[in-house]
């Protein structure tokens, strides 16, 4: 599989769009899902780490997935995440983690996966019963966020009603929407939600 995030890597978090997307859907996370220091948790499309780097001092293990080797070798190299985060570099769609989690986080990758029903049955799949996702993306938008000629963006965002009804068709439930962060871009304003739901029975 190619690497489409290979040159970017290099740069990726002196990018200011990067830093007030992972900043902002951090303290999301943090606001609106209860941590706890016995939590596994699974950072769906980890990148170079901004959202597990908030995360893994309130929970004990973060599992960094993402298809992009140059990305997570960025992840592993940051030494205060060493003992609190596993690097996976696996497409668990095609190949499924042996293992399930008390909670899936995402931050800008849902995008890049063509089958969005594929993607929320398996993040079913890799969790416990009472596990939950906190999934942020884009809204709906007109295709100017990204550059004409870029590889591997499937979805110009998510109308939020649709992706409701996507999740409760995976089998997810009290589904809920907030509004992370707002990236002023070239002059457009771009909103970045993060939904929330749970599966199964349980609190998590």
């Amino acid at each position: 599989m190619t690497d489409l995030f290979e040159e970017k890597a290099e740069d990726w978090e002196s990018r200011p769009a990067v830093a007030v997307i992972s900043h902002g859907v951090g303290a999301a996370i943090l606001e609106h899902v209860r941590l706890s220091p016995e939590m596994q948790v699974m950072d769906f499309g980890a990148g170079t780490g901004l959202i597990c780097g908030q995360l893994a001092p309130r929970v004990g293990k973060v599992h960094a997935v993402d298809v992009s080797e140059a990305m997570l070798a960025k992840l592993a190299a940051k030494p205060e995440l060493r003992d609190k985060v596993e690097v996976v570099c696996q497409d668990i769609l095609t190949q499924p983690l042996e293992r399930t989690f008390d909670l899936i986080v995402s931050a800008m990758a849902l995008h890049h996966v063509e089958d969005t029903d594929a993607l929320l049955r398996s993040f079913v799949r890799h969790l416990v019963p009472g596990g939950r996702v906190a999934l942020a993306d884009l809204d709906t938008e007109d295709g100017a966020f990204h550059p004409p000629d870029v590889e591997g963006v499937f979805h110009h965002g998510f109308d939020r009603v649709e992706l409701r009804a996507a999740l409760e068709r995976a089998g997810f439930r009290d589904v809920g929407f907030a509004t992370a962060v707002v990236l002023e871009k070239e002059g457009t304003a771009y909103p970045i939600f993060l939904v929330t739901a749970s599966v199964g029975d349980g609190i998590c």
